[in-house]
């Protein structure tokens, strides 16, 4: 986490405080790959868990073993065969893999013994607790070859899970199922980690990885995807973001995939609004919506700023509550981003207070805005939307607006308007529905 002074620290506190709320008593699945407990970073997720943990969180861990393994086969002079991004898992290598899972799971549950040491106050005793959570069948034979004792999930068993968590237990899983007959079969963790949370449905997974997130073409994290917009191009066979795809499918709401490698990266994911890597979502977490009472003080600390500028007329509190259901709002995790109204005059309509916060200017947020005040506005059976303003004349008709005379107002609506603002008018008919593009 970056370094910040003592007034960013309370601050940061301050907006964390409705994630804080929100997570308590809600399940997250963490995925450690092997590489990330290998990392000198490891130690800070570590104490990021049990904070998680004290803040009433419940967590359930899934440990890889990938590169421990290889490093264990060479060592043994153990061939290792895979067929493109999976082992074949003979009873040689999987004797090893045994071996080191045992060794790591040991590793993780001393380490969050030790961390309780210096943990945040609250935190006295941390039980972890492991156990056959996980019923496994043989991936079998494709294509022509046996992969032996490497195979898939069968079922989890959400029950036993449930209960370990409910006793306030962090759970640790080791990516080994069993077949009913006694047979122990290697899983890919990060596999493990997607059916576990799929299972649940858990509220959240969160996937460590090598890189930051995931990246545009230009090299910029793209701070949230949707399920339905994740490209082909982007899916790495087994990597990470196909395996939150795979949970997004199976019903997990929102998966994470954070930098291992950064300090802090699980808390600022967890409690900003903006997190530190890439956010895939079932459906945009962005919601576009009538305004509701809830609303007003955002939308009062949205449109503040620039009605001190000029920009917006000033509209007292109590003018704001009178009229809060003329208002649209785009909310992101509780924080009105956007905003605009939609006013009555005559057969027309006015679009008024379109605001978009300073940090949430770059997603098309007013466009969205101007399409939902449009729809309300064929709703009403309004003739055209009326926009009066003094800094946004290019954007509005970019977006087919045309500039008229406040002579063309009728008597009514000129009664309505302030001369001291100055301020230019442009309409647009409605847009009918078979029109919108």
């Amino acid at each position: 986490m970056k370094k910040i002074n003592h007034i960013q620290h309370a601050q940061w506190f301050r907006d964390s405080s409705p994630y804080i709320n929100a997570h308590q008593g809600k399940t997250f699945v963490l995925h450690l790959p092997g590489k990330a407990i290998e990392h000198e970073n490891f130690r800070n997720i570590i104490k990021d868990i049990l904070l998680l943990h004290s803040l009433g969180i419940k967590l359930i861990l899934v440990h890889g073993a990938a590169i421990q393994i290889d490093r264990a086969l060479e060592q043994a002079n153990i061939q290792n065969h895979q067929q493109g991004h999976i082992r074949i898992t003979s009873i040689e290598v999987l004797g090893i893999a045994e071996s080191v899972m045992g060794r790591i799971r040991f590793e993780i549950e001393a380490a969050l013994s030790r961390g309780v040491v210096n943990a945040p106050a609250g935190i006295k005793d941390v039980f972890v607790c492991s156990g056959n959570f996980l019923k496994a069948k043989p991936i079998g034979i494709l294509d022509g070859i046996d992969f032996l004792h490497t195979g898939h999930i069968r079922k989890v068993n959400t029950e036993a899970i449930q209960q370990q968590l409910d006793a306030r237990a962090i759970v640790l899983i080791s990516p080994l199922g069993f077949s009913p007959s006694g047979e122990v079969f290697n899983i890919n963790s990060a596999e493990v980690a997607t059916e576990v949370a799929s299972a649940f449905p858990a509220d959240k997974l969160v996937f460590f990885c090598k890189e930051h997130g995931i990246q545009d073409p230009k090299g910029q994290l793209i701070n949230e995807l949707q399920l339905d917009d994740i490209l082909d191009s982007q899916i790495e066979d087994h990597g990470p973001l196909s395996f939150a795809r795979q949970a997004c499918i199976k019903n997990v709401d929102r998966c994470h995939l954070i930098g291992y490698g950064e300090d802090g990266a699980l808390l600022e994911e967890l409690f900003t609004r903006d997190g530190s890597g890439t956010q895939v979502t079932r459906n945009s977490y962005e919601q576009i919506r009538k305004a509701e009472a809830t609303d007003v003080g955002g939308i009062i600390e949205l449109i503040r700023p620039l009605e001190d500028e000029g920009i917006l007329k000033r509209r007292p509190r109590e003018l704001i509550e009178a009229e809060i259901e003329r208002f649209f709002v785009i909310s992101r995790d509780g924080m009105i981003v956007s905003c605009a109204a939609l006013y009555p005059m005559g057969q027309d309509g006015e679009l008024a207070c379109l605001a978009t916060h300073p940090d949430y200017r770059n997603g098309n947020r007013a466009e969205r805005l101007l399409n939902a005040i449009n729809a309300e506005a064929e709703s009403l059976a309004y003739n055209k939307l009326i926009v009066l303003t003094t800094q946004s004349a290019h954007w509005f008709t970019e977006r087919g607006f045309e500039e008229v005379s406040i002579s063309t107002l009728l008597e009514s609506q000129q009664f309505l308007y302030n001369f001291q603002r100055n301020s230019k008018l442009f309409t647009r008919v409605v847009k009918k529905s078979a029109q919108k593009e």
